[in-house]
């Protein structure tokens, strides 16, 4: 069964960090139901999954 992809990425969380020109966002895969932290500013972008004590990835709902 193919899950729609239009929203597959939602941001539950947003903020601007106390340094200059750099925000963080908490987006979620509606399809896997991972979390990412993204880091950004004017001069790159980082990726990477949110992972709980155990080292596995911290897995919220998945919508269909």
């Amino acid at each position: 069964m193919k899950k729609n992809t239009e929203n597959r990425f939602e941001k539950v969380y947003d903020k601007a960090l106390s340094f200059i020109d750099n925000n963080c966002s908490i987006i979620v895969d509606n399809q896997t139901g991972v979390n990412y932290l993204v880091v950004y500013s004017s001069y790159g972008l980082g990726v990477t999954p949110l992972i709980d004590q155990n080292g596995k990835p911290i897995v919220g709902k998945v919508r269909e």
